[in-house]
């Protein structure tokens, strides 16, 4: 059975265009080469897809460069001049564009004034003045921040003098920390009224139930007192 005839249009499914593509691109290589060894041709073919991928096929021993070259002999023409022309006059404006800053740079620095007349003077004065408003516009903001940075750090410094404080109290208040309450206490049981031993009631901490130290308890054993007889 024959084959179809296509009708040669677009293909507007991008996945059977893209299948297409590849196939006849393929081809199309294939019979540049049988060409360029039936024939001793020259080939160059420079495809570009619509996804804007470039391939290429060259024949062995040269280059696209010189397949131009020998195309510009044959023809008498010069692919390059008008882009050459083109490059230049852009570089033509590029360099008057640079001397143009340059010049008002040194302006702006108070320099290469001597060609400026007195509208010029006033407009440049102008222009200083608008860039100085920036300028300390700026600055203010770069100082208001610095100023709202260290008020943050100042507030944190606050707040952890706040919490050791509060800690601080909390430890003077729990019965399980210092010896006696009170300085008076303190004096009255380091006292030797009677010339006798005396006895230092301490406030300890509940015993670990993993190490146990020998004392002699004064009470029964819901007491947190530890009683210690000194010496004479």
């Amino acid at each position: 059975m024959a084959r179809g005839k296509i009708q040669i249009k677009k293909i507007e499914n991008q996945t059977n265009r893209q299948v297409t593509y590849s196939k006849r691109r393929n081809g199309l290589f294939k019979k540049a080469h049988e060409l360029t060894v039936l024939c001793d041709a020259k080939v160059s073919i420079i495809m570009i897809s619509s996804t804007q991928k470039l391939h290429e096929y060259i024949s062995p021993a040269i280059t696209t460069k010189q397949i131009f070259d020998e195309y510009q002999k044959i023809v008498r023409t010069d692919l390059w001049s008008s882009h050459y022309e083109k490059m230049q006059e852009h570089i033509k404006k590029l360099k008057e564009m640079n001397r143009n800053l340059q010049k008002d740079i040194r302006q702006r620095s108070g320099e290469s004034l001597n060609d400026l007349g007195y509208e010029e003077v006033v407009s440049l004065i102008e222009d200083i003045d608008k860039s100085l408003a920036l300028i300390r516009e700026r600055k203010y903001k770069a100082l208001g921040n610095k100023i709202e940075n260290t008020k943050k750090k100042l507030r944190n410094v606050e707040d952890i003098h706040k919490s050791l404080v509060l800690g601080f109290d909390a430890r003077h208040d729990d019965p399980h920390y210092g010896l006696v309450e009170n300085e008076s206490d303190y004096n009255s049981m380091l006292g030797f009224r009677h010339g006798g031993p005396r006895i230092i009631a301490l406030h300890m901490p509940p015993p670990n139930h993993h190490h146990h130290h020998p004392s002699i308890h004064s009470g029964t054993g819901a007491s947190d007192l530890t009683t210690f007889a000194l010496l004479e």
